[in-house]
């Protein structure tokens, strides 16, 4: 549809009207057909909606708090207990280690051979002193025989030497070592470094099996806590996420129940927390909501009922002025000038209201439900040229019809659709106009698609939303045209009886293009 410039569109003119009403339909404008989804997509839907949902994140929460303070614990003990153990240790053997010395030494003489370096490191060494060390005693360049598996380090070596007692904690062999040195001086009165070095030095290595094994069976206790503590803290979380996602998802449940129409859902409140509160205000939505609904819908049974019972009541007076003006337009040409240009306004205003009141008539119908759909087997294309023959449209509409297109469809509606198509685009757009009739794409089973074309200047593009809107006109100045604005409005519901749609665009070429898509099938049985 087009219209003559400067006025913009006029949508909706009403071109004809069928004999017989029809079924309504759902007012709101038909969505475009999607693409449906593959499984895969609905499958990594579904796992996405299960891992992002609460359930898991509250799951996730509970355990990650739960191993982390776990884990945390255990690393502290585990510290500290090593920690102690080896200080206790360390401790200990530096203490024995000079107590030891402090016994021997004296009876030590200065230098002393290798073989009183072996014979001190024998008497220090051994089981039957402290736990199993091994004790090397250094004099210069001569020390006593040593047999341990690892070596004294040497900065332990660097630092006793210096005249100082110190110990060292080690990894040989993928064990853990102890080494304690302690320097003896040369008095023979008073405890061990009361005088000056003697250059005998002494070193005790110790094995740290037992306290390693003893911190190992710390952390292997707290690790075990701590994976008691993740498994109580998950039968926790979903011990909270039923208390807390079931009043949820009876509130999702009741969403979607009062989204398919039943106004009447309500929740079950229980308690006196939050959720509870949620559940109240959900109800109280709930039931404003079911009254201002109702409320509409009154207010739109009654107007609907009143736009009826007024196109009734007007259509018997209409039908005699109608008659009267009919004889009149007749003897228009034996009266005075000015009172045939009055009749002729006046024939012209009673064709238009009676029109209107065809329509809103028809409009009622299809929003009543007293109109079914009766198809038949017709031949779509001989459909076509008998509405543009009846019209006396055929001379001015350029064809490209099949020469036989059968398919099976209300042959009245069809007829109403195409009037009102056509009627359009001779009445708002410019020659040539077009209709094109065949079937989508090369399927021979495949939709009926009519295309209706002109070459007027187009519909602005912020008016195609509203085309098949009801008493819908581009050109609000205009309140009063040749159309009543419902025929497209009709001819769309005539269209989604059928299970089809309308379409309307612009031609890259110029001029208004609407294609009207129907299914051939899909409406076999009478209604």
């Amino acid at each position: 549809m087009n219209t003559p410039p400067p006025a913009a569109a006029q949508p909706g003119d009403g071109a004809a009207q069928p004999g017989d009403p029809s079924r309504p339909t759902d007012p709101s404008r038909p969505a475009e057909p999607t693409r449906p989804a593959t499984p895969g997509k609905h499958r990594l839907l579904r796992l996405r909606r299960a891992v992002a949902g609460l359930r898991p994140r509250m799951l996730a929460a509970f355990v990650a708090v739960a191993a982390i303070s776990a884990l945390a614990t255990a690393a502290l003990t585990y510290r500290a207990a090593t920690n102690s153990t080896l200080d206790l240790t360390q401790d200990t053997t530096l203490d024995e280690l000079r107590r030891r010395i402090d016994v021997l030494a004296p009876a030590l003489p200065f230098p002393p051979t290798q073989a009183e370096l072996d014979r001190l490191s024998a008497q220090l060494s051994g089981t039957g002193g402290f736990r199993d060390w091994r004790v090397l005693a250094a004099y210069g360049t001569i020390h006593s025989e040593w047999t341990q598996p690892v070596a004294v380090p040497p900065a332990l070596r660097s630092t006793v030497g210096a005249g100082h007692a110190a110990f060292q904690r080690f990894t040989a062999d993928g064990h853990p070592w102890l080494a304690a040195g302690v320097p003896v001086t040369n008095t023979t009165t008073g405890p061990i470094g009361s005088g000056a070095p003697s250059g005998l030095t002494v070193y005790a290595v110790l094995p740290l099996d037992r306290e390693q094994g003893a911190a190992d069976e710390v952390l292997a206790g707290a690790a075990g806590a701590g994976v008691l503590a993740a498994v109580l803290a998950a039968g926790l979380a979903l011990l909270a996420a039923r208390q807390v996602l079931r009043p949820v998802r009876a509130l999702g449940d009741a969403a979607r129940a009062l989204a398919q129409g039943r106004l009447d859902t309500r929740l079950t409140v229980t308690g006196h927390d939050e959720l509870a509160q949620l559940s109240k205000t959900f109800n109280h939505t709930a039931r404003t909501l079911q009254g201002t609904i109702e409320e509409l819908r009154a207010v739109e049974s009654q107007g609907r009922q009143f736009a009826a019972d007024v196109s009734h009541e007007l259509r018997t007076p209409l039908a005699a002025m109608l008659a009267v003006t009919d004889i009149l337009d007749e003897d228009a040409e034996h009266l005075p000038a000015d009172t045939a240009t009055a009749l002729r306004m006046i024939s012209n205003e009673t064709i238009r209201l009676t029109r209107l009141v065809n329509d809103l008539i028809e409009i009622s119908r299809l929003d009543a439900g007293a109109a079914p759909l009766r198809t038949e087997d017709i031949d779509a294309a001989t459909a076509v040229r008998e509405t543009l023959d009846l019209r006396g449209w055929s001379d001015r509409v350029d064809v490209d019809l099949p020469a036989a297109l059968p398919t099976r469809l209300d042959p009245r509606r069809f007829d109403v659709i195409v009037a009102n198509l056509v009627g359009n685009a001779l009445r708002h757009g410019r020659p040539p106009v077009r209709l094109h009739l065949a079937t989508h794409g090369d399927d021979a089973d495949g939709d009926l698609v009519l295309t209706v074309t002109d070459r007027g200047p187009g519909i602005p593009p912020a008016e195609l939303p509203h085309l098949f809107d009801r008493f819908y006109k581009a050109d609000k100045a205009r309140t009063r045209s040749e159309g009543s604005g419902l025929g497209l409005a009709i001819a769309q519901e005539n269209a989604r009886l059928h299970g089809g749609i309308i379409k309307a665009a612009n031609s890259p070429a110029g001029g208004a293009v609407f294609t009207l898509v129907l299914p051939r099938g899909t409406a076999s049985e009478d209604q």
